[in-house]
């Protein structure tokens, strides 16, 4: 679970430390699991669902525990590890809602053990429509119900164990308090008429299955903007790849293994000799105080696999290094529209500028109110004239929502085709 945005407890809110029936035990085996999904079935209304992963530490998004809390049924904790079909629970929850708070963290690792909403209320989602100023769990708590959460654990190594009895408390307070958030939040959008535009983007996220799959992710490493010749870039390449399967290899985190500001350096300085490869690796980290020089143990741990890298790539001709730049169908920077497509620049203009006031009128984020890649690719090359249902097609191919198409659609169409004329 993300603390982002949380701020310090304030000394005069409850901290909330304990959950009300205690921490309970971690589930880790099948007759247990059966046990579960059984009380779980016994309960009633929504079900509040977490999952903590291992992020920065282990390779890939699994998750190493996952928390639920029902009404009537209690508070559950389970380790994926032990058991990693939790479809039992699936069977238990059936159709009833889930609770989650920032869903798209951890719906495609509660995926991967059999477990899928049907229905699905997101409590960071909705703070954002709702015009909270902060959307971290802790902070969205004390907004609604006036108690704070300690949020101390929320970057430590979940894949451990046994787990601490610490996080574990951590990690049961997270689904304590959900869905009464949940309920507060829901008259609350109720009353701001957000509602019903609320209830269209939850029920979007039960078709969200992950982030879209990037083609040569490694041109996506950190510092890749230092790079213009292309045998560096296929250094980058090659050291990325290398890198990612040590990482999977290992079960470890890939900038545990070496971090991307070095893949950089190593592709710079295409060190040929284990001194050269030393020395490169002992290059300060960007933004570093430290005055030690001494190289990241990843460099020396696997110093065959990165000097192979680089010989590989040394021995590669001309035609086979990666071009610099890859063209895909992402509309260009808006800040040359207005050279090459100086109407589609006229109607970016104009619907932006509709779109902040609107924003600051109803106290939703603007990138809620349509995400600015979906408005751009809507307006990137349109023709002059403009048809409604060809624009609302058009968005909701894109993944806008009914509430979304209804405001962006009328603004295109009223947008000007030229650039207003200003007077020099």
């Amino acid at each position: 679970m993300s603390s982002a945005d949380s701020p310090p407890p304030a000394s005069d809110v409850p901290v909330l430390t304990e959950p009300a029936e205690g921490v309970p035990d971690v589930i880790q085996s099948e007759r247990a699991l059966v046990a579960a999904a059984e009380a779980i079935a016994e309960g009633t209304g929504p079900v509040a669902l977490d999952a903590e992963r291992a992020g920065g530490f282990r390779y890939g998004n699994r998750a190493y525990l996952v928390q639920l809390r029902r009404e009537g049924s209690g508070s559950f904790l389970f380790d994926p590890i032990a058991v990693p079909d939790l479809s039992p629970i699936q069977t238990a929850i059936g159709d009833a809602e889930w609770v989650l708070h920032a869903a798209t963290q951890d719906l495609p690792c509660l995926a991967e053990l059999g477990l899928h909403p049907t229905a699905l209320f997101d409590t960071e989602l909705g703070a954002r429509l709702a015009g909270l100023p902060r959307v971290g769990l802790a902070a969205v708590v004390e907004n609604y119900l006036g108690i704070s959460l300690a949020k101390e654990h929320s970057a430590v190594d979940w894949s451990t164990r046994p787990l601490p009895e610490p996080w574990l408390t951590y990690a049961a307070l997270d689904v304590e308090l959900l869905v009464q958030v949940r309920d507060a939040m829901y008259a609350d959008l109720a009353g701001q008429q957000k509602l019903e535009l609320a209830l269209q983007d939850f029920a979007a996220l039960t078709h969200f299955t992950g982030p879209p799959v990037r083609t040569d992710p490694w041109r996506r490493t950190s510092g890749m903007h230092k790079i213009r010749d292309r045998r560096a870039i296929a250094r980058v390449r090659e050291l990325w790849l290398t890198r990612d399967r040590i990482a999977a290899a290992n079960d470890t985190a890939p900038g545990r293994v070496l971090p991307d500001y070095l893949i950089v350096v190593l592709a710079n300085l295409a060190p040929t000799t284990p001194e050269a490869l030393r020395a490169a690796g002992a290059s300060e980290r960007p933004a570093s105080r430290s005055r030690a020089r001494i190289a990241h143990r990843g460099i020396e741990r696997h110093a065959e696999e990165w000097l192979s890298a680089i010989r590989r790539v040394n021995e590669l001709t001309d035609r086979q290094l990666p071009p610099a730049t890859v063209r895909n169908d992402s509309p260009p920077p808006p800040r040359v529209w207005a050279d090459r497509d100086p109407m589609a620049s006229a109607r970016l203009t104009y619907v932006r500028e509709q779109l902040t006031e609107l924003s600051e009128q109803r106290t939703i984020p603007l990138e809620n109110l349509i995400t600015p890649d979906t408005l751009r690719r809507a307006l990137w090359g349109a023709p002059k004239t403009l048809d409604e249902s060809v624009i609302r097609t058009q968005l909701s191919d894109l993944g806008a929502r009914q509430w979304q198409q209804d405001i962006v659609t009328p603004l295109i169409l009223e947008a000007p085709t030229t650039a207003p004329v200003t007077d020099e």
